[in-house]
């Protein structure tokens, strides 16, 4: 019997119901994301009023987020390529839930802080798995698509707090928006242990899981009539993925490329974090009421659905190019939100496009990863991507509340994501050269690459 390519497997199905249930639930792992991030800066107002603390103190339980993130996202990615990315998906979700419904009886700023940083390890871990298992069930023609389409949770994610605001603040205080967001993934890892496939190509590789390998493969490809005895095969690839060590991420032509997308992931996360931690405390200090600024806030990630969605077709026909025309865009639009006199209507409309252009470009970058790196290290290159982004975009809510402290202008707080943008454009040139050259052309084609023989 002739043996079946998974890859060519994958690339020649009609997207059905076990594709689209993949992307669903991944989608519903993401809002998770989106959702601690739009929480915690919701939480804020309402946290300094009852605490008594000065905002500028909050810079470092935000930040702690993103240090927990930048640790699972290594860490979990290891776990992903070694046991599984189901596994470490479900894992991810459970950490995630459990620490931050603890952050719903915290006494003080201290022992959120620690809380927000288990949590955000468990947060942490979900890119990159999710990442890697949609890429993985994804054919290449729609590869980033879906990727992105799946990321559409940040967004959704982020406008669901907006909801809790509007509805369940009132009667139960900050503490809504943590028991909310620790309480929904802990149902949600149920729903995934029952319901969210392994990667095809992940169980070729474990010793007696080829049965239900030829089992997913025969529900993505009725059409083949495969069977347990019909023999999978995937491309061969570099072994040692066992290792946490980003090593063989600047293997085989891949380092540059991988200083690169550290680079950008880094950029996109940094204004991201540095907009939308401290959006809801200005506005409120500039004179907007809680529900203005509930749907001002929303605004930011209805812009990325929108964003995310046009960017997720230009990187399927032309690769970076669309994270670099993103980028550059993006540094007039972010510096706008600190015009000063614009009505709530023209301020919604500017936070529209930041949304769409920020986290649109980093919605991007998800996907990016998800298309340049093989298989074997595919969790392992999105995880250290992830991770380092993180680490650098604590910066943001730092620096945001001690300009803050330092009682710096809107007009002039809402430059300083310039740098980091302009940063990102020129990084995203580069990284269009590179790609073209590896790729040997616009399209991120990891069979291009293998056939150049890098």
């Amino acid at each position: 019997m002739k043996p079946i390519e998974v890859d060519s497997l994958v690339d020649g199905q009609k997207i059905g119901a076990l594709v689209i249930r993949i992307v669903i639930l991944s989608l519903l792992v993401q809002c998770a994301d989106g959702f601690d991030l739009a929480a915690m800066s919701y939480a804020a107002p309402e946290l300094i009023r009852s605490w008594h603390f000065p905002a500028s103190e909050l810079g470092p339980v935000f930040s702690a987020g993103l240090v927990g993130m930048a640790v699972g996202g290594p860490l979990f990615g290891y776990i992903g390529d070694h046991y599984g990315r189901r596994t470490a998906i479900i894992l991810s979700t459970v950490v995630y839930g459990l620490f931050s419904l603890l952050m719903a009886v915290a006494p003080d700023l201290q022992i959120m802080l620690a809380l927000r940083f288990i949590s955000g390890v468990g947060l942490g871990g979900l890119l990159p798995n999710t990442v890697a298992l949609n890429a993985e069930f994804a054919p290449r023609r729609l590869r980033a698509t879906l990727i992105i389409v799946m990321f559409m949770g940040l967004a959704v994610g982020g406008i669901l707090p907006s909801v809790v605001a509007t509805t369940l603040q009132h009667d139960f205080g900050w503490r809504a928006f943590f028991v909310v967001g620790g309480a929904a993934p802990l149902l949600l890892a149920i729903v995934l242990y029952f319901l969210l496939p392994e990667s095809i190509k992940f169980l070729l590789t474990k010793k007696g899981a080829n049965a239900k390998a030829s089992e997913l493969a025969a529900q993505l490809r009725p059409d083949l009539g495969i069977t347990p005895e019909t023999p999978l095969t995937i491309a061969a690839s570099r072994q040692g993925v066992n290792a946490i060590s980003p090593a063989l991420l600047f293997a085989d032509g891949l380092g540059w490329i991988t200083v690169l997308v550290w680079l950008l992931f880094s950029a996109a996360l940094v204004v991201n974090f540095f907009v939308n931690s401290w959006m809801p405390t200005l506005f409120r200090a500039a004179g907007l009421s809680s529900d203005q600024t509930a749907v001002t806030q929303a605004a930011y990630y209805v812009g990325a659905i929108v964003g995310g969605l046009i960017i997720s077709r230009l990187i399927d026909r032309w690769g970076i190019v669309a994270i670099a025309g993103y980028f550059l865009i993006g540094g007039p639009v972010v510096a706008a939100i600190g015009i000063p006199g614009l009505s709530h209507y023209a301020l919604t409309g500017v936070v529209f496009l930041t949304g769409a252009c920020v986290l649109g470009s980093q919605l991007g970058m998800n996907a990016v990863t998800g298309m340049i790196y093989p298989t074997s290290i595919r969790s392992k290159g999105a995880g250290w991507a992830s991770g380092v982004g993180r680490i650098v975009s604590t910066a943001g809510p730092v620096l945001g509340g001690w300009l803050i402290a330092r009682h710096t202008p809107l007009p002039q707080l809402f430059l300083v994501p310039l740098v980091p943008l302009v940063i990102g454009g020129i990084g995203a040139l580069l990284l269009i050269y590179l790609c073209y050259r590896r790729f040997r052309g616009l399209r991120l084609d990891e069979t291009a690459a293998k056939a150049a023989g890098e």
